[in-house]
Order: structure tokens, then sequence, then C-alpha cells
């Protein structure tokens, strides 16, 4: 599709009337990795193999304080809009709202029809825009990617799938959805490795219109580290024996490193994690098994990074990498949960995948790294995906090739998704909709832009007074300069509100409400001011996120193409589980 003239020298005019440096717009990339933890990049403190995300690092700016959504679809929605999920239509990803939130304002499960993306403001400023891999934020027309700003596109739509061939990864979907400038895409491949054909689809794009004489704005949604973990081989044998140690000395290795890069304070402690398992109880099999699991997983994000460097190789064989501005993050922290844990994951698994050691990582292989391995993915810090510690939303973010910002340099300064795409319109010298776009009202943005931190023209993002609420599937917090109030729901917290310096804490080990009764009960005021005026729904008793995941697929998807004779038979196999469960807890 051909860039409308009148946007294109509108854009053009604001770039002229911003001045000199917004006059040569840049390029964009934007890297969003899946489910990877704080310190999984070689930079924040691991030891995976990620050379170029690590030069990137090198070249730009580190932000170690920087927080997204507990889970996919929540932080993809507030990355395109900055704006909150509550006020986007993300309350909740589809997958795991529960059924009396479906529908409710703000609780849409995709995009609503109230923002804009910043794909369709760049757009609109002159920019090609393009994005392959994963979405996550609806299959609806309107909310595909050419109607939310991208020129052209290839996504998988939903919430993950296999890596090497087009099947789904758990019975959430009979089939996989992917589509192509919006229109559905009936095969991939044989040659198929996800990693590698979103960056040689990238490059395709960018190539497309290589001498337009336009910017481009490139996003890049990798499913790696999504499960099921998988990887070439080539990769994964370059990790044998590297995790023979387990979990907790890997944890202790990557608290200690990022310490030493300058990350987190000296000193740093960490919470023990109740489900982490005690790695000398486990036999040698035992064992063998999870170091094999870890190995896939190093491997996965290793084959990631591969393949951004043959993006960078790309950019700069064409003369365009010196005018691009890069940025990497990941949606959440690591991935904890078990699918085998609950019985339809287990029986549709062991049907669809193979388990054994000696296949993992490959085709019809499944893996996963399950809590332990997820606790050091995000060392030093606690819980991970789908929590509110700061391991499941605190994750690295690196910024690269901003004119006239600071190199190798680390910013603790408090950071939040919502400000990604306020700092693109800035650099590309685009103005911010006021409170209305193309003739109808949309949501204004509420991140702020972080040229000023970049360029070492600020050090703070937010003044210490202002509170960031945030809020997914009950587990809530408030950040409020150094401070976070903090609630996580069972079964990994309490269900009660904790309170901790993360600035200087980043482990959440030591709760200072009693040291700071004022500031415990101001902070409670702000979570309720930011849950009243974002919509914020209270959470059903009993409510669990994984178990959600699978009564949706049940009811949304298989229940409705069952003959009439059959639902009675799923409802009383369904009634008949909750029974035996009742009973068992009375016990």
């Amino acid at each position: 599709m051909r860039i409308p003239f009148a946007g294109y020298t509108l854009g053009l005019l604001l770039a002229l009337l911003a001045g000199p440096a917004a006059a040569a717009q840049p390029n964009i990339v934007l890297l969003l990795a899946d489910d990877w933890g704080f310190s999984d990049v070689g930079a924040f403190g691991g030891e995976m193999a990620t050379p170029n995300l690590d030069a990137l690092a090198g070249q730009g700016m580190r932000f170690s304080n920087f927080h997204v959504a507990a889970s996919c679809a929540p932080t993809r929605s507030m990355l395109l809009t900055g704006v909150d999920n509550h006020r986007n239509g993300v309350g909740n990803m589809p997958e795991t709202i529960p059924q009396s939130h479906q529908g409710q304002p703000g609780y849409l499960g995709v995009l609503d029809t109230n923002v804009v993306t910043v794909a369709s403001l760049l757009r609109d400023s002159g920019y090609h825009t393009y994005i392959s891999g994963k979405w996550h934020l609806g299959h609806e027309p309107h909310n595909l990617p050419p109607a939310r700003g991208f020129e052209r596109s290839v996504i998988q739509a939903d919430s993950g799938s296999d890596n090497w061939e087009m099947k789904p990864y758990l019975s959430l979907k009979p089939e996989v959805s992917w589509y192509e400038n919006g229109e559905r895409l009936h095969s991939l491949p044989e040659d198929f490795y996800s990693s590698t054909f979103f960056v040689s689809k990238a490059i395709e794009q960018i190539e497309s219109n290589r001498d337009s004489g336009q910017p481009f704005f490139s996003y890049i949604a990798f499913q790696a580290n999504h499960i099921p973990l998988q990887a070439p081989q080539q990769f994964i044998d370059k990790y044998k024996g590297r995790y023979d140690q387990g979990w907790n000395a890997l944890r202790q290795q990557r608290r200690d490193k990022a310490i030493e890069l300058g990350l987190i304070p000296p000193g740093t402690p960490m919470t023990e994690m109740a489900t982490t398992l005690d790695w000398a109880a486990l036999s040698p099999a035992e064992q063998a098994y999870q170091a094999r699991r870890m190995e896939v997983y190093a491997a996965m994000a290793e084959a990631m990074d591969h393949e951004v460097g043959r993006l960078i190789a790309y950019l700069k064989e064409t003369e365009k990498y010196e005018n691009t501005v890069f940025l990497f993050l990941s949606d959440n922290g690591a991935e904890g949960s078990d699918p085998y844990a609950t019985l339809s994951g287990r029986l549709w698994l062991d049907h669809n995948y193979d388990r054994s050691i000696e296949r993992l990582g490959g085709k019809g292989a499944y893996s996963i790294i399950g809590p332990s391995w997820a606790s050091a993915a995000v060392a030093p810090l606690n819980t991970y995906k789908f929590w509110a510690g700061e391991g499941g939303i605190r994750v690295p973010l690196i910024v690269a090739g901003v004119p006239g910002a600071l190199a190798n340099r680390i910013s603790p300064a408090f950071t939040h998704v919502t400000d990604i795409a306020p700092t693109l319109l800035a650099l590309a010298g685009v103005q911010q909709p006021d409170g209305r776009y193309q003739g109808r009202a949309v949501e204004p943005m509420i991140g702020r832009n972080l040229l000023p931190v970049l360029r070492g023209q600020a050090d703070a993002v937010y003044p210490v007074d202002q509170p960031v609420g945030y809020e997914l599937s009950g587990n809530a917090a408030i950040f409020k300069g150094d401070y976070k109030l903090l609630r996580n729901l069972p079964p990994i917290g309490d269900g009660q509100w904790h309170l901790y310096d993360i600035r200087r804490d980043p482990g959440e080990v030591t709760d200072l409400q009693q040291q700071l009764p004022e500031l415990f009960q101001q902070l409670i005021a702000d979570y309720a001011d930011y849950a009243r005026a974002n919509g914020v729904l209270p959470m059903p008793d009993g409510y669990d996120p994984i178990k959600q995941v699978f009564i949706n697929a049940m009811i949304n998807v298989y229940l409705p193409k069952l003959k009439l004779w059959g639902i009675p038979a799923v409802l009383l196999v369904l009634a008949a589980i909750y029974l035996l469960r009742r009973r068992r807890r009375q016990r």
C-alpha cells in the first residue's frame, strides 16, 4: 500500500519545523524477545552467548529498572500505543481472562478502537512500517497489522506456536493462526525455524523499499524463548554440561555478575522462592534432564541473537546501519509455569509431542524450563511471568544508535513500557495525538520520552512524587520514586500488600511497611486511585491464571465445536473433576 500523500507531506513539514536533528529521521528497529528474564542477556549478567545484543548495549544505554506487564498481550498493547493496558482493551490477555471479565470495559483481550499505534503515526509521517513475528493483539480485521499502521506484515497471531512447524503449542486452539498482509497464511517454508523466518521476512520487507529515500520502522517480535523451547542442534551442543551445577549456582553467578556490571547495587540480596526445588535432592537422571532443558533455553536465545546479527549485517551492507536506532526488550520475565501441571495440558502434550531427553529442542519435541530455572533466568529478582514481583515485570531494555546519546551507559531510572511509543515518536520528530486521530477520540499516551536520559540531559524519567500503577490478573503494584507497593495472589503470593525499596533491594527481600507506615498507606491510596481511574476489576475467588488458560480454551474454542449431545458429557466430566478436587481439599 502507498503512503498517503497528505500524511507524508505533514511528516516532512513537522520534521523540518522540529529542526536539523529531527529532519534526518532515523530508521527504527524494535526487537521484542518473548519470556526473557532480567539477566538472560550477557550485558545484563547472563552466561548465554548474546554477542550482537551485547554489542548494541556497548554502543548505547542499558536500562536496569525497566518494567513491562507480566504477560504477552498486555505488554504488546502498551508497547505499540503508550496507553495503559486497561484503557487500550487488553486488561488481561484472552487466554487468562476470567469468564466474568470478558467483554467488560477495558477487558476485550484485544486492542480497542480507542487507541492509535505508533506504527500508524510513523506511517502517516513518511515511514515505511513493517512487522514480522508474534502479534497477539487480535484476529479481527480492524486489529490485524494492516489496520494498525503496518504497511507489510507477516505474523503469528496467537499467544505462541511451534518453532519448527505450523502447529499450536498447547490445546488452546485447534490450529495456529498466521497472516501475511492481513490474509491467512496456510503454509510455511520446509526449512522453517521461527527466529530465522522472522528476520528473513524483516530483511525482505526492508529490501522492498530499499531505495525509496524514506526511513523505515521494523518491529520484529520473536517467539524465543516462549514455550515450547526449541533450537537448532548446533546451538544446543554448545551448552552441553554448562548447567550441570543447577539453578541455585546459576542464580548466584548471575547475581554476582549483575553487581559487577553495575546493574544492581553491591550486596543485593535474593529471595528464596518456594517454587525452586532442591537441586541436590534430584537423582542424577533428573539433574541431567533438567540441565538439558536449560541447555535448550540458552540455545534458543543464542539462535535469536544470531539472527539479530544477520539483520545487523544486512543493514551494514546496505549502508543503513549508521542511521538506525535499535531497541531491545522482553515482553515479560521468564516463564515458570508448567502446562503439564494440568490434566488437559498433560493429555494433549503427551499425544502431540515427545519429551525424551534425546530429542529436546528438536522438531516434534516439547520442553520448558519450569519455575526453578526461571528463578535463575530472572536473577536476582523475585517471581517470574504472570506475577507482579520484579522477576515478572522487570526486564532488560537496550537502546542504541540514538543521535547524540551516550555510549555504554547504564540508567537506573524507573522506566515503563508505555515510554517506548513516545520515545519513538520523539526520535522521528512526530507529535503525539492530542486526544484525537483522524477525526475520532483516542486515549492519550501516558508514557514519557526517554531521549533526555539517553542524551545525558536528565537522570530521571518520572518525578519522585508521581505514582505509576500496574495490575494484571489481580497481581498489582504501584511505583513511586524508589519504592514499590506489591501484591501477589496465591499460590505465589499471600494476597497482602508489601513495600520495597526496589532501587536498593530489587530482589524484594525486606518489607518496609513497618518502618515506613505513612508511605505504605499513601501508596495503598495511590493504588486505589489508579484502579478506579483505569477500571481495574477484582478477580473472582480462586482464580489461577494457568488453570484459566485451559478453562478458556474449553469454553471458547472446543465446546462450541461439539454437537449438542456432547456438551452434557463434557460438563459432567468437568463437574466430576471439580467435586473430586473439592473433596481432596476438604481432607
